[in-house]
């Protein structure tokens, strides 16, 4: 049986372009996300295009109990799980900190944190037999904090924390633990971010050319790829326009 990656949130965006790029690989795939008609038609697609395998799980990573049923009871010939990408994520509105709304904070602490967390636990079991690889993805926000960012860029502080503790924790396992930190990359982010106002989305990318999903893919294809001596722990990748969180040259 060709390896097996699971990939969360993989309906859209970088998660899409993962799937996309491991099923070009011969990868099969566990795909999830939370709409149903997304996971259907990617499944149809990657395999009538790649010829693989893809096994579909619709659940909200934010509900535990609805992540532990999902993994926990996948078929025996899903369980050797080669590649976990802890993908799912967003974020929610670009107001300074008093001005925020709780919704939106819990909302992102429970999607990017608890969301990681969870996913992971469940399907370590299979990790460990497998001496697998887990890529969190980050983002630049989880490097440096900028306006107007404050619970964003909270909870990506802690997918790095905790990229690192996994790292450290699970050594004796042999399970490789990546941790991938995009900066400004066109997908729907902005989109979820901004609550469908569609100008203020394509506002963000406004005089410079950003990263694509396909970018992200690659990277994290080549960071899966290598011997298995070899551990890339952790990688920031920008856009060239792009020097930090602060720092994007924009074109006039």
């Amino acid at each position: 049986m060709n390896n097996i990656a699971l990939i969360t949130g993989a309906t859209s965006g970088i998660g899409k372009a993962c799937a996309e790029k491991f099923a070009r690989e011969k990868y099969n795939l566990i795909i999830t996300g939370r709409r149903e008609e997304r996971l259907a038609a990617l499944k149809k697609t990657l395999q009538e295009t790649y010829g693989i395998r893809v096994y579909t799980s619709c659940f909200d990573v934010q509900n535990r109990e609805e992540v532990f049923t999902a993994l926990e009871n996948l078929p025996a010939e899903w369980q050797q799980i080669n590649i976990l990408i802890n993908n799912a994520g967003l974020a929610l509105g670009r107001e300074p900190f008093d001005e925020a709304k709780l919704e939106d904070w819990e909302t992102m602490l429970h999607t990017n944190v608890d969301g990681l967390l969870y996913v992971t636990k469940a399907v370590l079991p299979f990790l460990k037999k497998t001496t697998g690889h887990i890529i969190n993805i980050g983002s630049i926000a989880g490097k440096e904090v900028y306006e107007n960012g404050n619970v964003y860029c909270a909870s990506k502080f802690a997918v790095d924390a905790l990229t690192k503790a996994m790292r450290i924790d699970l050594l004796k396992h042999g399970i490789k633990v990546t941790g991938i930190h995009p900066g400004a990359a066109e997908t729907e982010f902005s989109l979820v971010r901004f609550k469908g106002d569609n100008n203020k989305a394509d506002a963000t990318y406004d005089g410079f050319q950003p990263l694509t999903p396909e970018d992200i893919a690659d990277t994290i294809y080549y960071c899966s790829s290598l011997p298995a001596h070899v551990c890339i722990n952790d990688l920031v990748i920008t856009c060239t326009q792009q020097a930090s969180s602060n720092y994007l040259f924009k074109k006039s």
